[in-house]
């Protein structure tokens, strides 16, 4: 048996736009489309039979493209959404994002453009499909694996442990019996839930599964699926203990979400080469504006007016210099350049980053400590590793806007050179360590969600890993893992 055609759902209020589409589609892709005219329509499509791709208007006649998002990942959850739009912002761009679409095609798309952004959100559904496949393999398996065990009471205290379970939450298994599970391990956000699934167990009723955080022996939350089943040990009455086989899926689910960005960011690299070159251009024109504009406020008599005229520009000038920064970072993320490979010190890197950012250390009253390793030099481009360095070393300022320390420690670790930034600030909630690296994830009021992703980009390009360690309330570090480069006196060697 042949693999099963695609079915796409198309909403979209223009008839012949519509003919078109399906007619390309059905062409060159071999799908199935359905065609839906408004939301009230294309909605309950969506929710009765199993769509691999929506393709949405972003205006319809009565809802916006970006709002029906959510809807329609709600009602078919194994569909990829993927947005047809006369233009873009970056603002709508990221909210998309956010809302779970898988891309964009700008009207007038060409066909090609159509048909390969619709090939990738197939494929993305595909992978779903397959990987649900595996992940129902995983499951008649489990028993047999090296798993998480629990046995509980009734009335939810532990039992038992097994040993690796005891491992990961950093406590000896004897200890650990008689303590309430839910209340010592299981994370506050999910403890309602794993309450109502143990009651459910004890109450006759089928296999409960579900997914929960659980604080490791480090502090962070790690993700956990467990399969719940209750038995009778004495023979008769009701359940005597319910016995949970957990699986850690922390870094499946980080795999996942890196995958996800890497192949929305993919699909947008087109939309941010446009808009780059659309928004680029009134920027240069308002920045000379704004120079001309410095000037002429230097010339004029009264000077009690110059000054709050200044603070304006002023004002102007750093919003505008944000801007910028965000559309680069953008860039970066969406379409990154292939790294230049020379050898160099990575200290005198650090060196120039402290140098760019003593004016704001001071301002912030924080202490700089340094303890680089001479000689500690990797193959790479300057460039990204110095945008590495000061995302990381702005990152740390940024945690410590009342004072503190930043210790920046270099050095050679068997075949690493290995860089410390560790800060003093207020640490990061257990809870969200592991999405800090995604694309548009941020804690900060007027942040972006790019910087750690470009430091992870960055470091990925440079055969290196990047990790995070963080204690709330006593700080960070971030440690980069880059490959030593050969010695000189190795690379002149002849082979």
């Amino acid at each position: 048996m042949g693999p099963v055609p695609g079915r796409v759902l198309l909403l979209d209020d223009h008839s012949d736009l519509a003919a078109d589409v399906s007619e390309i589609l059905t062409r060159e892709l071999g799908v199935k489309v359905t065609v839906a005219g408004d939301a009230a329509t294309g909605l309950p499509l969506a929710g009765a039979q199993c769509f691999d791709v929506v393709l949405v208007d972003v205006r319809l006649p009565d809802a916006s493209g970006l709002e029906l998002i959510a809807p329609l990942k709600q009602a078919c959850p194994r569909c990829e959404v993927v947005l047809l739009t006369g233009n873009a912002s970056v603002e709508s761009v990221i909210e998309a994002l956010h809302a779970g679409a898988c891309g964009f095609v700008l009207k007038s798309f060409r066909p090609e453009q159509l048909v390969k952004t619709v090939a990738q959100a197939l494929e993305k559904a595909a992978l779903r499909r397959e990987r649900e496949v595996y992940e129902r393999r995983y499951h008649a398996l489990v028993n047999a694996a090296d798993v998480l065990v629990v046995g509980l009471r009734p009335g939810g205290s532990v039992a038992f442990f097994n040993p690796k379970l005891a491992e990961l939450l950093g406590v000896d298994p004897a200890w650990a019996v008689g303590k309430p599970f839910v209340a010592s391990w299981v994370d506050a956000v999910d403890a309602r839930r794993f309450e109502s699934a143990l009651a459910s167990v004890l109450d006759g009723e089928a296999v409960q599964e579900l997914e929960i955080g659980m604080p490791d022996a480090e502090g962070a939350v790690r993700r956990v699926r467990w399969h719940l089943s209750g038995a009778r040990e004495s023979g008769a009455g009701g359940i005597d203990h319910v016995y949970g086989i957990g699986v850690d899926v922390t870094a499946r689910r980080a795999l996942e979400r890196r995958a996800a960005s890497a192949e929305a960011l993919n699909a947008m690299a087109p939309l941010a080469l446009g808009l780059a070159h659309e928004i680029r251009n009134p920027l240069n024109a308002a920045v000379l504006e704004l120079h001309l504009l410095a000037r002429g406020i230097e010339r004029l008599e009264q000077s009690e007016a110059r000054e709050p005229m200044r603070r304006r520009v002023h004002v102007v000038e750093s919003e505008i210099r944000r801007l910028e920064r965000l559309l680069t970072e953008f860039l970066e993320l969406a379409r990154p350049r292939p790294p230049e490979h020379e050898a160099l010190e990575l200290g005198r890197v650090i060196a120039e980053v402290v140098e760019l950012e003593s004016q704001a250390t001071k301002r912030s009253g924080v202490q700089i400590e340094q303890h680089l390793e001479s000689g500690a030099r990797v193959v790479g481009d300057q460039a990204k590793l110095k945008q590495v360095v000061l995302n990381l070393v702005v990152n740390a300022l940024d945690a410590m806007p009342e004072g503190g320390r930043l210790d920046l420690r270099l050095g050679v670790e068997a075949d690493d050179v290995v860089l410390r930034v560790a800060d003093t600030g207020k640490g990061i909630d257990p809870r969200i360590l592991a999405e800090v690296f995604d694309p548009f994830f941020t804690t900060k009021p007027a942040g972006t969600g790019l910087g750690l992703a470009i430091v992870r980009r960055i470091v990925d390009q440079h055969g290196g890993r990047v990790s995070l360690a963080s204690t709330p309330g006593e700080g960070t570090t971030a440690v980069v893992r880059l490959p030593c480069a050969p010695s000189p006196e190795s690379a002149a060697r002849p082979s």
